[in-house]
C-alpha cells in the first residue's frame, strides 16, 4: 500500500468518526452552559411550553396557533419586526441588481440568485421551533445587573401533511434568537432573598431543573431584551462572474419596555463602515475612541461596547470566508493599504497609528491578545456581528441546534453548534463557576478562531485549539518568523499547520504528509 493511499485512508477513518465524535464533545463541552439536548427541546416545543407565542402572550389560550402568518400579526410586541426585514431585501436586491445587473434575482428556482422566500414568514404551515436554550452570564461585562443574558434560539421550520395524517418538518435557513436578561433584578430566591448572580449560575452548573434556570419558566416582562433575526437572504450558485456564495441577514430588535414592543435597533459592536468612511468628522471620532487607552484595553479583551453612534442597523454577512482578517470581512476596508490616503475615500487606522498604540498599551502591561497590526485587524473584525459569524459557522449560523425534526439527521444537524461555539465554552463555564463562589469573573476572550483555553488541557488534541482541523498560524512569507499576535497558534504533535485557504498568517493544522 503506497504512503499516499495510507494517508488517504486515515483521513478517512478520521472523517467517519468526526460525527459521533463531535456530538460526544459537544455534550461534554456544553454541560452546565446551554441545553442541547433534541428530546427534552422537542418536549419543552412541543407541549407548547416554551415557544414564542407562550412566553411573549402567556395567558393565551392554549389552542391559538403557532404559525407564523399570526405570530408577527396577533403579538403586538413583534409588529415592527416583519417590516423591518421586508425593508432590508429590498434594499439588498437593490444592491445585488446594482452589481450584477445581468443577473436574476428572485425567490424559488430559475434565478441566478435565489432569495430567501419572505412568504414564510406569512405562511400558516411554518412556525419557529426551539433549537437550543444557551448562557451567557459570560456577557455579564454588559450589564452587572442583569447577570448577563440566556438566549432562546429557535428555528423556522415548515410542516407539511403525510398521506397517513402526520405531519412532517423541514427547517428553513432562518433563526430567532428570544435574548432574556438572565435574572429579573426584583426576582428572589427560594428563601425569599434576592436573587443573586451566584444562584443563578448555580442552578446552570447543577444540571438542575430547566424551570429553575428561565425565571421559573415563566419569565418576565423585566428580563425581555432583545431578538435577535439572522436569515440566509440568498444562495448564488457558481458562475461565470463568481463562485458558490450565500448571504446571511442579521438584524436587532430591542425590547422597549414602555411600548411594549421589539423596535429596530443597532448591532453590537457592528460597525457601519459606509457612515464611518463618507464622514471626516465621524472617522476621526471613532479613530481617537477606539485607540483612547481604556476602550484600547477592553478591545484587547474582547470586551469592548462601541458607541451606538458608529453602528449599522443591520448586516449582510458572505459566506464562505477566508481564514485572514481582512478576508472574513472584506468590504471593512478601514485598514491602511485599503484606502487611497487620508480624508474621504482613506483608511480610519494607518500602521503607525496601530503601532504607536499598542506600543503604549504594552508598556502599560494590558494586553493580552493583540500584538501586532493583523492581530489589531483580526479583533477589529470579530468583534463585530458579521465578523463573528464568519468565523467557523456552520453555513453562516453559529447554533443551528440538533435537528429534532428529521427522522434521520443529516451529519449537519447532528452536531448542534459550530467549532467556534463549542471552543468557547470552556471560558464561558469558568466564568459560571466563579459567579458561582462569589468571585469576580474574568469576562476576556481570545479570538473566534482560537479560543481562549484558560489553562485547561480539555480542549488540547481537538479542533478547536491544536488537533486536527484546528486554525494555526503560518510563517510569515519570507520572513521566517510568526506574527506576535498567533505565535501560540501551534498544532498537536504529528500535526502541521498547512495553508487551507488564500491567507498569509492562519492555516489548518493537518496531518503530515512527508
Amino acid at each position: 500500500m503506497s504512503r499516499a493511499l495510507r494517508i488517504l485512508l486515515a483521513a478517512v477513518v478520521l472523517l467517519a468518526g468526526t460525527v459521533s465524535l463531535f456530538a460526544a464533545e459537544s455534550a461534554a463541552l456544553t454541560r452546565g452552559t446551554a441545553i442541547t439536548d433534541p428530546a427534552l427541546l422537542r418536549r419543552l416545543d412541543e407541549q407548547d411550553t416554551l415557544t414564542i407565542s407562550r412566553l411573549l402572550w402567556p395567558e393565551r389560550n392554549a389552542n391559538f396557533p403557532l404559525t407564523t402568518d399570526l405570530l408577527f400579526s396577533a403579538l403586538p410586541q413583534l409588529r415592527e419586526i416583519s417590516p423591518a426585514i421586508d425593508a432590508e431585501f429590498e434594499r439588498y436586491v437593490a444592491q445585488q441588481k446594482a452589481a450584477w445587473p445581468t443577473e436574476t434575482i428572485g425567490a424559488g428556482e430559475g434565478f441566478d440568485v435565489q432569495l430567501f422566500d419572505r412568504a414564510n414568514l406569512k405562511s400558516p404551515d411554518t412556525r419557529f421551533v426551539l433549537v437550543g436554550i444557551v448562557n451567557r452570564m459570560d456577557r455579564a461585562y454588559v450589564s452587572e445587573e442583569s447577570c448577563g443574558e440566556i438566549r432562546l434560539i429557535y428555528r423556522l421550520a415548515r410542516f407539511e401533511a403525510k398521506p397517513d395524517g402526520s405531519r412532517t418538518g423541514t427547517r428553513l435557513p432562518m433563526t430567532f434568537n428570544l435574548v432574556l436578561k438572565a435574572r429579573d433584578a426584583r426576582q428572589v430566591d427560594g428563601n425569599g432573598k434576592p436573587l443573586v448572580c451566584a444562584e443563578v449560575a448555580r442552578r446552570w452548573l447543577d444540571n438542575g431543573d430547566w424551570q429553575g434556570l428561565i425565571g421559573g419558566g415563566h419569565p418576565t416582562d423585566a428580563m425581555l431584551d432583545r431578538i435577535e433575526t439572522n436569515i440566509q437572504i440568498s444562495i448564488a450558485p457558481k458562475s461565470a462572474l463568481h463562485d458558490f456564495r450565500s448571504d446571511y441577514l442579521l438584524k436587532v430588535f430591542k425590547y422597549n419596555s414602555a411600548t411594549k414592543t421589539f423596535e429596530e435597533s443597532t448591532l453590537e459592536n457592528q460597525i457601519d463602515r459606509d457612515r464611518i468612511l463618507a464622514d471626516d468628522d465621524l472617522r476621526r471620532d471613532f479613530k481617537a475612541w477606539l485607540l483612547a487607552p481604556e476602550n484600547l484595553r477592553e478591545f484587547d479583551r474582547g470586551t469592548v461596547l462601541i458607541p451606538e453612534k458608529f453602528l449599522a442597523r443591520a448586516a449582510v454577512v458572505p459566506t464562505p470566508a477566508g481564514l485572514d482578517a481582512s478576508a472574513l470581512q472584506p468590504e471593512f476596508g478601514m485598514m491602511q493599504g485599503e484606502g487611497k490616503g487620508e480624508g474621504k475615500d482613506g483608511p480610519v487606522f494607518t500602521d503607525n497609528d496601530v503601532v504607536g498604540a499598542l506600543k503604549r498599551a504594552a508598556a502599560r502591561g494590558e494586553l493580552q491578545n493583540i500584538r501586532s497590526i493583523a492581530g489589531f485587524q483580526r479583533r477589529l473584525n470579530d468583534v463585530t456581528c458579521a465578523g463573528c459569524h464568519q468565523t467557523r459557522g456552520i453555513g453562516g449560523f453559529h447554533f443551528p441546534g440538533v435537528d429534532w425534526l428529521a427522522d434521520k439527521p443529516s451529519n449537519s444537524t447532528i452536531v448542534p453548534a459550530s467549532p467556534h461555539f463549542i471552543g468557547d465554552q470552556l471560558r464561558r463555564r469558568d466564568i459560571l463557576t466563579a459567579f458561582a463562589a462569589g468571585k469576580q469573573p474574568d469576562f476576556s476572550r481570545g479570538s473566534a478562531s482560537r479560543p481562549q483555553t484558560r489553562g485547561s488541557g480539555e480542549l488540547a488534541g481537538t479542533e478547536y485549539q491544536d488537533g486536527w482541523g484546528a486554525h494555526c498560524s503560518l510563517e510569515n512569507a519570507g520572513s521566517g518568523t510568526r506574527d506576535k499576535s498567533f505565535t501560540s497558534w501551534s498544532c498537536a504533535t504529528g500535526l502541521t499547520c498547512q495553508a487551507a485557504a488564500a491567507s498569509r498568517r492562519i492555516g489548518m493544522c493537518f496531518i503530515k504528509t512527508r
